[in-house]
This record gives structure tokens, sequence and C-alpha cells, in this order.
């Protein structure tokens, strides 16, 4: 999809389509202007029918009366409640439209929106790209159909660099996706590796990849364990991005179990094949390093990647097993099912050990006790660090992406001390797994600000999902917006 920003009267604009916005109790589209008395009746009326509710559209055909060939009334919802994700969800639902209507490009008219014209553009051009993305890698028959998008608005040059901004951003959600829903037998961890090398010659990043042989000799005894009953060899990916001299980084880690069958611990069969989606927290690392990258921002990076693939194979770690983790704690493996924490664990003593960073977050496909407890529309934070949750929270209104934190305290750091080992890697049964899991992580943390993310429900979408137009089935790229946002902000 091709933006841009047009400084035209929208009554003279030569469209396809000339998308306004309206809110409940009007029925006056914002940014409007005189035009033909038969198509003003019309408009008004078509504001009347749909009553400004969210995501409503009506089409009127001009019939030559404009050199617009349709106008598209879309609905906000109630003026006071309309938000940088209102904004998002329907002007997706506008490019979906414009879209199944075969059309090869539309206009959105943002003036006078409550949000003032930077937000809104920005909200327009992450709603559109990102309803438009579409995984059909594997279809012999494409059927996505990308018309670009032309924002009228009276000073372009004031939200050029927001429009750039927010296609480089939207682009990195997309390179997420697109690598999140790859089918194991495409995306291996040494594939994953490989994608990873491209990602970061093209964007002038550090990769350091870490092999098998490495990891064992290095101490890696969570990422070792859980990789080592596949054929498919573990990796650790390691990216740098510096763009602040002299400042300590902040290190992102991703959890990227290629494919997940629980192990020896073995999943049930229905919906196994969801568990391509287990490298989402991984994928997310990468969208992020994509985009800070290519925006230049001013921020040191460290983005760290365990992957695997948790396999039932002869090799397979086992129930029973004592494992040595890098900081040299001991876990008692009881479940194989509950991987991620372990390669997690590897991934974040080794980021705090080698590179000291301000601030430590990881994204996980973590628990499905987190899907429990929040459902498939808000991930689990939980935090040593204040300061750094706020932040975070005020990232995530603005993104859309919505957060709840859940408490870590003592008690939740007693129930995985275990009896053979110092930690067990499951807690007391069913209670509280996905605080038990994080609390289990919190031993590799030390006193590094830490945000941890459980996207066991956000990731992808699936039942219980809210319909949200600018999310396709599939992966949806949760937290790479969130983040650079918080990257962003000062």
């Amino acid at each position: 999809m091709i933006v841009r920003a047009e400084n035209t009267e929208p009554i003279k604009k030569k469209t396809q389509a000339l998308c306004y916005f309206v809110a409940e109790k009007q029925d006056t589209p914002f940014g409007f202007s005189k035009i033909d008395h038969r198509l003003a009746a019309a408009v008004k009326q078509a504001c009347r029918e749909i009553k400004g509710k969210l995501g409503s559209i009506s089409i009127i055909h001009t019939h030559g009366m404009i050199p617009a060939q349709r106008i598209v009334i879309a609905g906000l919802g109630p003026k006071d409640k309309i938000t940088h994700e209102s904004i998002r969800l329907v002007s997706g639902k506008i490019a979906k439209k414009s879209s199944e209507l075969g059309l090869d490009e539309f206009c959105i008219v943002s003036n006078n929106l409550p949000l003032g014209t930077k937000t809104a553009a920005s909200a327009i051009v992450e709603g559109s790209s990102l309803s438009l993305y579409s995984f059909d890698k594997y279809k012999k028959e494409k059927k996505s159909r990308q018309p670009n998008l032309t924002i009228l608005v009276s000073d372009p040059t004031k939200i050029s660099d927001i429009i750039t901004r927010a296609q480089t951003v939207s682009d990195g959600v997309i390179y997420t996706r697109s690598i999140a829903n790859l089918p194991p037998n495409d995306c291996s961890p040494a594939q994953l590796a490989s994608f990873a090398k491209s990602l970061a010659a093209k964007n002038k990043v550090k990769c350091t990849i870490l092999s098998k042989s490495e990891l064992k000799k290095k101490g890696f005894g969570g990422i070792s364990a859980v990789g080592q009953g596949s054929k498919n060899e573990p990796k650790l990916i390691i990216f740098e991005y510096n763009g602040k001299r002299g400042e300590r980084p902040t290190v992102l880690v991703g959890k990227a179990v290629t494919f997940d069958t629980g192990g020896i611990s073995i999943k049930p069969a229905d919906k196994m094949d969801e568990m391509k989606f287990d490298k989402c927290g991984g994928c997310t690392v990468f969208g992020i390093i994509k985009a800070a990258s290519e925006l230049k921002l001013p921020v040191n990076l460290v983005g760290i990647v365990p992957s695997v693939e948790n396999m039932p194979g002869g090799e397979s770690y086992r129930p029973g097993d004592i494992i040595r983790l890098y900081n040299g704690k001991t876990a008692e493996i009881l479940n194989t099912d509950a991987e991620g924490r372990l390669i997690l664990f590897d991934a974040l003593s080794y980021g705090i050990k080698t590179y000291k960073p301000k601030e430590i977050i990881d994204f996980a496909t973590l628990t499905g006790a987190c899907i429990v407890a929040l459902g498939s529309n808000v991930a689990g934070l939980i935090s040593n660090n204040p300061r750094l949750t706020e932040k975070l929270k005020q990232s995530s209104e603005k993104t859309g992406e919505d957060i709840w934190q859940l408490p870590l305290n003592d008690d939740y750091m007693e129930m995985i001390k275990s009896d053979y080992a110092d930690i067990k890697n499951v807690g007391a049964g069913r209670a509280a797994g996905t605080i038990t899991a994080a609390a289990f992580l919190a031993n590799a943390i030390e006193n590094t600000p830490w945000a941890h993310f459980d996207i066991a429900g956000t990731a992808w979408i699936q039942g219980g999902s809210k319909d949200k137009s600018y999310n396709p089935k599939g992966a949806t790229g949760f937290g790479v917006r969130l983040i650079l946002d918080y990257l962003s902000s000062p």
C-alpha cells in the first residue's frame, strides 16, 4: 500500500472513494464541505441511518455529480470517546471495504477530527495498512488487494513524517506476522536464524547466532535440554542495534519455539497445529528490531531470541530431570510442556550478564493459564518496576494492545521452589499458572528493571478474540507497536 497526504478540497478530489468519519448524534461528517444539495441530502440521510455507530459504513454513489465516484460514511462512535484505537479500527474497515470492492485507491478526509491531525493520520495509516495484510504465501490464488491511500489534510507537510513512521511501524508488525504465520516445516530454528541474518544485513544490525554445540559449551542448559529431542537443532539469535552512543541498552527477549508438541508431556491433538504460533514472542523481537533500525530510533537495543523445537524424540529431556541453567541455578523438570520458561531463563540471565541493560523486557506465548485468566484480548504483564510498568501501560492505551498487570510476591516465589533442585518448572498444580511461570523467570532477573508479557491469548486470532479490522486471521504481531511507542516516548 502506498500512502500519501494531499491538500485538495474533498469535493474536487477525483477518487474511487471519498471517505468521511462521523460520530454518533451527528448528521454531518467531520471535514464535510459544501456539496450539491442532492448529495448533501444523501450524506445527511446516510449519517442518520448508520447513527455514527462504531464501524458502521454507508456507501453513496455520486453518479458524476462530483469527481469522486463514491462517498463513504464511516461511524466512529460517541464523539467524546473517539480514541487512537477507534480511528484505527474504522480506518481498517474502510480499507477492507475498498479492497472488497476492487478499488485501486481511496481517500480519507482527516480534517477536524477531535484527536488532531497527527494522531489521526498515524491511526489511519496503521489501521489501513494492517487490515490489508493477508497470509497467502501458500495459496495459488492470491485474493488480497492493496488499494493505495490518500489522506486529505489542510497541511500535508505536517504529517509527512507521521505517515512515514506509521508505515514503518506497520511494516514491522506485518514482518512479525509473516514469520509467525509460517508452518513449522518452513520455519525451524535454523531457518529462523537465517531470517535473522537477512534482516540484520538489510538493516545494518549486528547479528550473532549460537549453535547447539556453542550453547552447550557456554552453559545454556535450558535451551540445550528443550532442543535436544528434535533433529532441528536449537539456536540462540542475538541482535544488536546501536542508536545512541554511551547508553546502556534495553534488552528484548522473545520465546521462539518453532513448534511445540509438549515433548514427553505431549499435548492433546486438538489445536496442536496452532503451536506453530509458539514462536510469536521471538517474532515480536524481530519486528521491533526491524522497525527501530529503519526509524533510526536514538536508543540501544539488544534482541535475544532463544529458538527450539520441542519434540518427543529419543533424546528428549524428561519429567524428573534436573538441569543447570545459564546463571548456575538448577531446575527440576516436572512437565516438559513448561519449556518456554526454561529457554527464556537462559536468554534473560545471558542478557543481564553480558549487556548489563538498563531494563529487560520479554515476550512469550507462555501459559494457557493466561488465557483462562484474561481471555484472548488482553496480555498479562508482570514487572518488578513501577515506573517501567506505568510507561508500558501508557503506550498500551495509545496502541490498543491491551495489557493487565498481575502480582508477583514472595508467596508465588515459594510455589516454584523444588525439594531436589533450586526451582521447579511448574508451580502448585493449576493455581496461578501465569504468575508461577513468571516467578520462575524472576530467578534470572536479580535487580534489573524487568517486564514480562505473557501473550498466549493475544499473539494470534483464536476463540474469543475480539474482531479487530486490522487483525486478520493468524498472527497479530502483538507488542511491536506498543514497544516502539514506548521506546519513542520521553
